[in-house]
């Protein structure tokens, strides 16, 4: 068998919840409902560190965020080892990276030189902008900008579109798609794509309370309106790798680098450890290996932190012995799976939306609307920002903050994360052997699980009162 091609497409910020296939009646995606039915589908695939920079430096490293040094935003990734574009190279290789980069640290539109680029040949990319409609880039090696035509998503997937069809024939790629949306201004999406929905429509989760309802729906409908629109991007690349002959020995991944609050306990964006914020779609389509026959995997959860392992091994390429995520690749050609069935999920120092003196801003509307002055206070204590380290397995969310435990859900008998568990007596057994399992896990991986200070001061990070690393536009 050739070596496949690798096409990674993923958007930032879309929860596992937003897609049709998903069973979400409100969002239109027909053409990612139809690559589920052709795909591995990772019902439990999480963002184990559910925030921008941070996830992103895990996928392009395959190491843990206390090993990159990438566990806050806007800070320059150090790699122990080689990249992901690195690893394929070394393998004969192609690489290529269009749109969103968000690891670089040097400024959110500073020109990012080849050395910078973690091992990528072809170069489309911005660090930074969620200016959908105005968006710059530089191309090659050329410091000067150029700005995408329109709404960036479709014009970058134009040029993803371009790569693929003037590729060097005789030599296997690995190509990265990297949108910004669904990520806020979540109503910047083209007109045609936010007509098709209307915040009336739109049916919210139970656990997003009434005093957010109205604004929860109101942003929803111009989320989805994202989703659509990039729904349609997934079904031309769909159809490109068709019309090339080569959509069989090609690997072709959708995913995102984490999800989005959008109203659910109250809340907006990430960092938090509910299912809104850490867990992401995952499809993996690879007919020659895999066939298309559509496979729900639901026995076991995947991270972020093992897709480079796994693509490698799927493309029978070598694992740099620096990678510290899983290789899943034996499981899905039928072997064990490589992990206990739990993922750890992490937030090493709370910044921005998560700060840890006030809670979340997102929040202020919820918390502010709530008259009694005890349930005010209760909710404000449930929802603040903070250090935390847990488990999301495929039934249970377990989470441990500075403090002590948390969090607790059982996720088959409460879907939605409404009835936290930790305190209750009758649980308290599968609590401690919760903790334990995360204790193991994090002993693994060398984390002490230290004030997110501690970290800062290792790294040389310094923050300003809302916690987030200063960056220039």
């Amino acid at each position: 068998m050739n070596r496949p091609n690798v096409v990674y497409v993923f958007g930032d910020q879309w929860r596992a919840q937003a897609t049709g296939y998903a069973g979400n009646p409100d969002v239109l995606t027909p053409h990612l409902d139809r690559l589920a039915a052709e795909s591995v589908n990772f019902e439990y695939a999480v963002a184990g560190v559910p925030v921008c920079s941070p996830s992103r430096g895990c996928l392009l490293t395959g190491q843990t965020a206390l090993t990159h040094g990438v566990f806050v935003n806007d800070v320059p990734v150090r790699p122990a080892g080689p990249s992901i574009a690195d690893a394929f190279r070394d393998a004969g290789y192609a690489t290529a990276y269009i749109g969103k980069w968000h690891v670089d640290g040097q400024g959110r539109s500073n020109y990012i030189p080849p050395d910078r680029r973690l091992g990528f040949e072809h170069w489309q990319v911005l660090e930074c902008t969620h200016d959908y409609n105005n968006s710059p880039y530089y191309a090659a090696d050329s410091s000067e900008a150029i700005t995408w035509d329109g709404y960036d998503a479709v014009a970058q997937t134009d040029a993803a579109i371009a790569y693929i069809e003037e590729r060097d024939a005789p030599r296997p790629f690995l190509l990265m798609l990297s949108w910004g949306p669904p990520h806020a201004p979540y109503h910047t999406a083209p007109d045609e794509y936010r007509a098709m929905y209307d915040a009336e429509e739109v049916a919210l989760p139970p656990n997003v309370p009434d005093e957010v309802a109205d604004a929860a729906a109101h942003d929803l409908a111009g989320y989805y309106a994202h989703c659509t629109a990039l729904d349609d991007c997934v079904g031309r690349l769909l159809s490109t790798l068709d019309a090339q002959g080569i959509a069989d020995d090609t690997i072709f991944v959708f995913t995102s680098d984490h999800g989005d609050m959008i109203g659910s306990q109250g809340l907006w964006k990430k960092q938090n450890p509910w299912d809104e914020s850490i867990r992401i779609p995952f499809l993996l389509r690879y007919p020659a290996l895999l066939g298309r026959d559509g496979r729900l995997v639901a026995d076991t959860t995947i991270d972020v932190l093992d897709m480079m392992p796994t693509l490698l091994g799927l493309a029978g390429a070598e694992i740099p012995s620096s990678v510290e995520g899983r290789d899943f690749s034996g499981y899905l050609r039928g072997g064990e799976a490589p992990s206990d069935g739990a993922t750890v999920i992490a937030c090493y120092h709370p910044f921005g939306q998560w700060r840890s003196d006030e809670g979340s801003p997102g929040a202020r509307a919820y918390l502010d609307a709530i008259t009694d002055d005890d349930a005010r206070e209760a909710e404000h204590d449930r929802l603040a920002g903070r250090e935390y380290r847990g488990l999301r397995t495929t039934r249970q969310t377990y989470v441990r903050s500075l403090a002590g435990p948390w969090l607790l859900y059982d996720n088959m008998a409460d879907p939605h994360q409404l009835q936290n568990l930790v305190d209750r007596p009758e649980h308290a057994e599968l609590a401690r052997s919760l903790d334990d399992a995360l204790s193991a896990h994090l002993a693994e991986r060398g984390d002490e699980f230290l004030p997110s200070a501690a970290y800062l001061a290792e790294w040389g990070y310094d923050v300003d009162e809302y916690g987030t690393v200063p960056y220039s536009n």
